[in-house]
């Protein structure tokens, strides 16, 4: 059974940091590229950064700079370090995998909530 399942979200002041991470299992993590999206209330789902399986990263226009995606192959991890966040970031934030490999995965996370609010 697959699963990612994110963590640290949560209420944060305008400038302040937090960190997101998303633990995977029941696949082969290390093939997979993976990804954050988010949803702001009223707006599609957006991608905001993305890492390959060989560590090439891509980020959204308007989070370059301030957040920083990595992975831990070891551990089956991907994280979001985000910093200087803005009340624009306020969102539900979904942890994607996806891999055209072994005939192909699209999995997601159920999702965790960033608010930035003074």
């Amino acid at each position: 059974q697959v699963q990612l399942v994110e963590s640290g979200g949560g209420l944060v002041q305008p400038g302040g940091s937090l960190r997101l991470s998303c633990a995977a299992s029941g696949i082969i993590f290390s093939i997979y590229t993976m990804g954050w999206y988010r949803r702001a209330p009223g707006k599609q789902r957006e991608l905001v950064a993305s890492i390959t399986s060989g560590g090439r990263t891509n980020y959204a226009d308007h989070v370059k700079d301030r957040f920083t995606i990595f992975r831990d192959n070891a551990k089956n991890t991907v994280s979001l370090q985000m910093n200087n966040l803005k009340p624009e970031d306020t969102a539900v934030y979904y942890c994607n995998g996806v891999t055209v490999m072994f005939g192909g995965g699209n999995y997601w996370g159920q999702g965790t909530q960033v608010t930035v609010s003074s």
